[in-house]
């Protein structure tokens, strides 16, 4: 049986559909505020467009010259148009402008297939030490862990889903709670019985593509996944997106560790 899930960002028609990413969606019993973050905090990670007032797509710098994103940002954005057509993007990378001149996408990308994995490599024109790029996870114990997700996405609560987009930029936690090829994250309703929400437990929402699922581990943080999109379940809405229940969908970086390095050119860990 096909499953939906909608892309936090346009639609896109995958066999595992992927429902619009959307910004940050936070407890309702929560002070907004307390989800706000400073770009500067988080330097490796940008925003790859600006729309009107809004921030579309998130992506982080893996390498020197190297960011990962969603490879269905490439549509949501101008940036696949502007590389096809031989020109360069620029980015925002750490208070600096960047340009990008060339994108690889994953191999197995492809819209009608049941094993697509979302992902594509941004390739800066020059290289730089600055900022600090952000480690690779490598293990395969993803399970269970708790990872902060970061954007400039939709702003909502989660009794209600999205609402509205400020283009500012938050940070949630979430809980891991399968993994496979992928891995997901749920958001629980604080008001059930039983329920064991984070202090901070968000989801991410739309415009949120791209973006990142970071680790901190006893070495530092670690870019666990990328966020692709929501399952679309009973009762799913677009007016309601990440809502208390929802469940997002991230690639799992550990899986393609190998592609990573045969584009990049160098072995694991990058930039050390």
């Amino acid at each position: 049986m096909i499953k939906a899930i909608r892309a936090l960002g346009y639609l896109l028609i995958f066999l595992l559909f992927i429902a619009e990413s959307q910004a940050i969606i936070v407890r309702h019993d929560v002070g907004p505020s307390r989800y706000e973050v400073r770009e500067r905090d988080w330097p490796a990670v940008f925003f790859l467009e600006r729309q009107g007032r809004r921030k579309v797509c998130g992506a982080t710098v893996i390498h020197p010259q190297w960011a990962i994103t969603a490879a269905h940002c490439l549509q949501e954005t101008t940036l696949g148009d502007t590389i096809a057509n031989g020109r360069r993007f620029a980015v925002e990378v750490g208070g600096e402008q960047r340009q990008i001149d060339a994108v690889s996408i994953h191999p197995d990308y492809d819209v009608n297939s049941d094993s697509d994995v979302d992902l594509a490599l941004l390739r800066f024109r020059q290289a730089s030490n600055s900022p600090q790029v952000m480690p690779i996870y490598q293990q395969q114990s993803e399970l269970d862990e708790v990872v902060s997700i970061l954007g400039w996405g939709y702003f909502g609560i989660g009794t209600t889903g999205r609402q509205y987009d400020d283009g500012s930029f938050r940070m949630a936690r979430n809980r891991i709670t399968e993994v496979g090829r992928r891995f997901r994250i749920a958001f629980d309703d604080p008001r059930n019985s039983g329920a064991e929400p984070l202090d901070l437990e968000g989801m991410p929402s739309l415009g949120d593509s791209g973006g990142p699922a970071i680790l901190e581990t006893l070495t530092g943080f670690s870019l666990v996944g990328i966020t692709v999109g929501e399952i679309e379940g009973e009762g799913f809405s677009e007016e309601t997106q990440g809502k208390y229940g929802s469940v997002a969908v991230y690639e799992r970086l550990s899986q393609h560790l190998d592609w990573m390095e045969a584009i990049v050119g160098s072995s694991l860990p990058f930039g050390s």
